[in-house]
């Protein structure tokens, strides 16, 4: 029979959600604690208590889950500054022959403007812009029309400079995006290179979304690691 505390800790360490909501504080322990019973009593092989599950989860040592998002979280209290840009727009096109030609074409076109934003992301099927509204009658006459397949305008986005060592954390990019999702707000676009990360949002919620990314690096600045 194995020790009511190992059995716990290895019924809790298979659901990474429930060690992340109870080292949030977001779970009710009297209720997982019911949950879990009958699972314990099976594997186990005798009646357990739900007070002693309680205590048996309240005692538990930090998880690899924890441990690792203590240090997501010493990273993010290194973020850099963010970077607001307004007025942009979202096109997104069926890959075409020639999509690649007409893109550089629109490239030069506006390469000696100041002040651009252009992003290119180009997958399988299809290919999305994401530049300055001013560029928008430009990027249409340069490209198929017959090819787009949406156009989403009123955009911001927001860029993060993110510390050389991001790439060396796990889990950073689920971190920020969960901080998002929580406070509902919605992304039109997600952007990464190595050394940045930028969401693209409807315009009237980047004041919230910078924010909720300017309260991650002050509720990080004095976490202890495991």
């Amino acid at each position: 029979m194995d020790r009511l505390s190992k059995v716990i800790e290895k019924l809790i360490n298979q659901s990474p959600f429930i060690q992340e909501a109870i080292a949030e504080g977001l779970i009710n322990i009297s209720s997982l604690a019911r949950k879990l019973n009958p699972e314990i009593q099976k594997i186990t092989g005798k009646e357990v208590s739900d007070s002693a599950i309680i205590m048996a989860i309240k005692r538990m040592p930090p998880g690899p889950n924890q441990k690792i998002e203590m240090k997501i979280k010493n990273f993010m209290s290194q973020l850099g500054d963010l970077v607001v840009r307004s007025n942009l727009i979202k096109v997104t096109f069926n890959n075409y022959v020639g999509i690649s030609q007409d893109q550089a074409k629109f490239l030069s076109n506006i390469k000696d403007i100041s002040d651009n934003f252009y992003t290119v992301s180009r997958g399988i099927s299809e290919t999305t812009i994401i530049t300055n509204a001013q560029f928008e009658d430009k990027l249409k006459s340069m490209f198929k029309n017959e090819a787009m397949l949406s156009n989403l305008d009123n955009l911001s986005s927001i860029t993060m400079k993110l510390p050389e060592i991001n790439t060396e954390i796990s889990g950073v990019y689920y971190y920020l995006l969960k901080k998002i999702a929580w406070e509902g707000i919605n992304l039109a676009e997600v952007i990464s290179t190595t050394n940045e990360f930028t969401i693209v949002v409807d315009t009237s919620k980047v004041s919230h979304a910078f924010s909720v990314l300017m309260d991650l690096k002050t509720e990080t600045s004095n976490v202890t690691e495991f």
